[in-house]
């Protein structure tokens, strides 16, 4: 890799006061060892849901028997990947407004930049989520992950969860919780590995978009 290739941190920082979705466990951290007090060496501790900060859903967050965080496909969470900005719309977005949005034919990797990150500091009343018939015509047309800024793939205050369901219904993957304040619309080299935690409904990812 050329050293003159931009990298971009497109993850939430995570520290304690980090908004968590209403009533999750938030994100916590202290130490269990410190040398000050006669340890060895520093030793630190968190606790905190999977879900404070950037994450991959897995699919057995919305449906028992999926499958989960340790068995997301990772070549999904890397290759091409075209951001879109939808900050100006409001509600659900159609295909046609996403394309007038500046979505092209054929993408595998989609960002959308709603203007709603948790990277403020607030979690957000409301953001732009698209509907369940574009991502239908989306996945119709080879995308196998989805990544939004905001809290969610699907508005607020949904139950049913019906964009989270199309797109692990077509084995597609979800990136929540991103952070693209200070990222252009445009096509990057999208690096969002999940941990690899066993059995869980969702896993912390660093995400990274490389210029190119």
């Amino acid at each position: 890799m050329s050293s003159g290739r931009k990298l971009i941190d497109i993850s939430v920082a995570l520290s304690p006061g980090t908004p968590e979705w209403p009533g999750d466990t938030p994100y916590r951290c202290g130490w269990s060892g410190r040398i000050s007090d006669g340890s060895s060496v520093n030793v630190s501790a968190i606790t905190a849901s999977p879900h404070v900060g950037t994450h991959a859903d897995a699919p057995v967050h919305v449906q028992d028997g999926w499958p989960a965080s340790d068995s997301l496909a990772l070549n999904s969470f890397f290759g091409t990947v075209s951001v879109v900005d939808v900050s100006g719309e409001r509600g659900q977005i159609s295909f046609d407004a996403l394309t007038r949005a500046g979505a092209g034919n054929g993408i595998e990797r989609l960002l959308l930049k709603t203007g709603s990150s948790i990277a403020t500091g607030k979690f957000p009343e409301s953001w732009p989520v698209l509907t369940e018939e574009c991502v239908t015509e989306l996945q119709g047309r080879g995308l196998v992950l989805l990544g939004v800024d905001a809290p969610s793939v699907d508005v607020r205050e949904s139950k049913s969860l019906p964009v989270h369901r199309r797109i692990f219904s077509g084995n597609g993957c979800i990136l929540e919780n991103l952070d693209l304040r200070n990222t252009a619309a445009g096509k990057y080299k999208l690096i969002a590995f999940p941990q690899k935690l066993v059995g869980l409904d969702a896993a912390p990812v660093r995400a990274v978009l490389l210029v190119i």
